[in-house]
């Protein structure tokens, strides 16, 4: 079981620059990779970006340039730097984690909410 708690959500103008960080506990070592998912109203759950854990990223298009997904493995820590927002950045932000084994994130955060004023 691995268990994630997210912070660092909040309102911003557009332009603007959040830090999400993703807390990470229980059987860390079961995991080979996590990701940053959203959801906007109205619309499906997305994935962001993710890492693996031998460091290889990924990012979707919209936020290529933007966004950054970084980790602090004596934290336990994973983060989203995200700069230059814009209004359709908004959404509920969601840390994930995927397991040993598994081909879908089945760990999941709480969420926060991220909102993104013109």
């Amino acid at each position: 079981q691995v268990q994630l708690v997210e912070s660092g959500g909040g309102l911003v103008q557009a332009g603007g620059s959040l830090r999400l960080s993703c807390l990470v506990s229980g059987n860390i070592f079961s995991i080979n990779a996590m990701g940053w998912w959203r959801q906007a109203p109205g619309k499906q759950r997305e994935l962001v970006t993710f890492i693996t854990i031998g460091g290889t990223t990924n990012y979707r298009d919209s936020v290529k340039g933007r966004f950054t997904i970084s980790r602090d493995n004596a934290k336990n820590t994973m983060y989203l730097q995200m700069n230059s927002l814009k209004p359709e950045d908004t959404a509920v932000y969601f840390c994930a984690a995927r397991l040993e084994g598994d081909r879908e994130y089945r760990s999941w955060g709480q969420g926060t909410q991220v909102t993104v004023s013109p």
